[in-house]
C-alpha cells in the first residue's frame, strides 16, 4: 500500500488502497481549499503518534494505527483501541510513502491484552527494536519490546514487558556515545498518576486519581539507560525534571507547560531538547538541558494546537535539515481517527526552536 506526500502547498492526496476504513476517508484532499498547512502523509488508513527515524539513509515512520471502535469514549482513552502497528518509509521528504503492512499484532504479544498505543524504534548492531506500550492482563500499561532483522519488521515480541517500566509513550534516544535511553510516561489514560515511588497504588482507577494539587510539582516523565542487549533497563528509572524559567519544577496546575504525555528527545549543537505534549492545552512544548537525564528548562512551544484533542510528535534530522512529525484529524474530523503529517523544523541562532502553526 502506498500514499504520496509533497511539500508543495497545492497538492492532492489520492488514496491508493481499496482497503479504506469503513468511515471512508476522502479520496482526494486539496490544500488550496484547506485550512491545514501540511498534507497527510498517509490516507488509506488512520495513523497517529509518528515516531520517525533515519535508518540506512532512509526515513522510517513508526506510528500507531487508529481504527474505528465500539468502545465508549472516556477520559482514560479507552476508545483508542489500536490492535497492530504498521511501518512506513520514504526515501526523502516529499517522496513516496510506502506502507510495509502490519509489523506487529496484538495477538502476537503474549503478555498484552489491549491498546497498542504510541510506539518508538531503535537500531543497534544490525537489529531493530520496536518499543511499545500495551495493557497487561490486569489492564495496567507497561512497555514491551519486539525485535526484527529488518526496520519494517515483522517484529517478534519478547514474552514479557520490560521489567521496571510502567505507564506508556516510550521514546528511545541514541546519544553520540552510542548509549540508548528509554523515556516513558503519560497522565490520565497513561496511568502515570496511579504510581508513587514507581509502585502501583491500590485503589486508583480514574484519570485524575493521584494527580497533584495545582500548586504542587507536576508529575514528571521517567528515563532509564537501556542495557547492551536493548531488551532491559540498565538502571532504575529516574524522574525527568522539567523546570520553569525561574528554575522551579513546573507545577501541576500550569497546564500550558506541564508534562502530559509524548516524550521525545533530540540533540542539537551539544544541547539536549526534551519535547512533549501538554495534553488538555494541546501544545507540543519543550525544554533544553545539558544531559539526557535533564533537568530541562522550559522554552516554549514547538507546535501550536492542531485539529483534534491529542497530539504526539517526533523530531528527526535528515541530510542536515530537521523535520517535525505530528498528527491531526484532517481526514476524519474525529479525535480517535487521526492522520500523520510532517513539516520542516528550524532551530534559531539562540538555540530555541521556531514555533510552528499547523493551520492557515
Amino acid at each position: 500500500m502506498k500514499t504520496y506526500w509533497t511539500l508543495s502547498i497545492a497538492f492532492s492526496i489520492i488514496a491508493l488502497s481499496c482497503n479504506s476504513p469503513s468511515s471512508k476517508i476522502e479520496e482526494t484532499v486539496s490544500s488550496e481549499d484547506s485550512k491545514f498547512l501540511h498534507p497527510p502523509l498517509v490516507s488509506h488508513i488512520f495513523t497517529a503518534d509518528p515516531s520517525a527515524h533515519v535508518f540506512n539513509g532512509k526515513i522510517y515512520i513508526y506510528p500507531s494505527h487508529d481504527i474505528e471502535s465500539e468502545v465508549k469514549e472516556d477520559d482514560m482513552g479507552s476508545h483508542f483501541d489500536m490492535k497492530d502497528y504498521h511501518v512506513f518509509s520514504m526515501e526523502r521528504p516529499g517522496a513516496e510513502v510506502i506502507d510495509h503492512g502490519p509489523a506487529l499484532k496484538l495477538e502476537d504479544i503474549p503478555w498484552a491484552s489491549r491498546q497498542l498505543w504510541a510506539p518508538d524504534a531503535a537500531h543497534k548492531n544490525g537489529k531493530y527494536y520496536l518499543y511499545f506500550p500495551a495493557k497487561d492482563k490486569e489492564d495496567i500499561f507497561s512497555i514491551g519490546v519486539a525485535v526484527s532483522e529488518n526496520p519494517t519488521g515483522p517484529f517478534l515480541a519478547e514474552p514479557n514487558p520490560i521489567k521496571g517500566t510502567f505507564s506508556m509513550d516510550p521514546a528511545v534516544f541514541e546519544d553520540e556515545d552510542n548509549s540508548y535511553y528509554l523515556y516513558f510516561g503519560g497522565i490520565w489514560g497513561g496511568q502515570l498518576q496511579w504510581f508513587e515511588d514507581q509502585q502501583l497504588v491500590e485503589g486508583r482507577k480514574g484519570p485524575t486519581d493521584g494527580i497533584p494539587a495545582p500548586e504542587e510539582k507536576a508529575l514528571m516523565p521517567f528515563v532509564a539507560k537501556l542495557s547492551d542487549n536493548m531488551l532491559e533497563l540498565a538502571e532504575k528509572p529516574l524522574e525527568v525534571l522539567l523546570l520553569d524559567q525561574n528554575g522551579e519544577p513546573i507545577k501541576a496546575g500550569d497546564n500550558e507547560k506541564r508534562f502530559f504525555e509524548a516524550a521525545w528527545v533530540h540533540k542539537h549543537n551539544g544541547k539536549y531538547y526534551f519535547s512533549y505534549s501538554t495534553g488538555d492545552t494541546h501544545f507540543i512544548a519543550y525544554g533544553i538541558g545539558d544531559s539526557p537525564y535533564g533537568p530541562f528548562t522550559y522554552q516554549g512551544n514547538i507546535l501550536e494546537p492542531v485539529q483534534g484533542w491529542t497530539n504526539h510528535h517526533s523530531i528527526v534530522n535528515f541530510e542536515g535539515k530537521w523535520y517535525l512529525f505530528y498528527h491531526d484529524t484532517e481526514l476524519s474530523g474525529k479525535t480517535p481517527l487521526r492522520n500523520i503529517k510532517m513539516t520542516e523544523l528550524n532551530h534559531l541562532p539562540d538555540g530555541t526552536i521556531q514555533t510552528i502553526n499547523p493551520m492557515k
